[in-house]
């Protein structure tokens, strides 16, 4: 049997690609000694073949959305942030850990997030003239796991009186389905698949 008699080859599913391509430059970290172990995500920054595909990957759930901004908190939801605001041709917004905002504290909004999962409670925050009222607002995030970042961003974003339009983010770890709904979470895969 010829090669014309097999048909035309199977085309490749970019999606599929993207998976194996994170999972294979991925890594979970731990010492013996540790109780838990720590994902190691660099990787994906490393490999300009992964970096080039997730901005339209995590672009992609909110193509049929109007969106006019993107948050994310800093630094890999500013990393990620800016690649799906390239994406969307919309601006980000930088959501600032601890924030310092010195002489002008009346500019920026700012929230408490619930415990993460290092039982901690940040402070986020942005400047109130980068998210003007009436925008609409997708965070963007490499991982969500308690959501207590994106639970403090939206209460920011619903404080500056724009819209909330969800979360794209690379890990879904989160347990509670409820918070996820809430949040409005779309992400490339669980933390399950990993």
């Amino acid at each position: 049997m010829g090669t014309k008699d097999r048909g035309p080859r199977p085309r490749a599913d970019p999606d599929a690609q993207l998976l194996s391509d994170l999972r294979a430059a991925f890594r979970w970290l731990s010492d013996r000694t540790d109780d838990r172990y720590a994902a190691e995500p660099t990787g994906w920054w490393a490999d300009a073949s992964i970096l080039r595909r997730l901005g339209p990957a995590l672009a992609e759930p909110s193509r049929g959305s109007v969106i006019s901004h993107v948050v994310g908190p800093e630094s890999r939801g500013g990393l990620l942030g800016a690649l799906v605001a390239l994406e969307l041709d919309v601006g980000l917004v930088e959501l600032r850990k601890d924030p310092e905002p010195s002489t002008d504290s009346d500019r920026w909004l700012t929230a408490r997030t619930p415990p993460d999962y290092q039982d901690r409670n940040l402070r986020l925050g942005l400047r109130r003239d980068l998210l003007p009222s009436g925008s609409r607002v997708l965070f963007v995030d490499d991982w969500i796991d308690t959501g207590g970042q994106a639970v403090a961003a939206r209460k920011i974003v619903e404080s500056a009186g724009a819209t909330w339009c969800g979360a794209s983010v690379i890990v879904d770890a989160l347990t509670d389905a409820r918070l996820r709904r809430h949040l409005a979470v779309n992400s490339i895969f669980r933390e399950r698949d990993l």
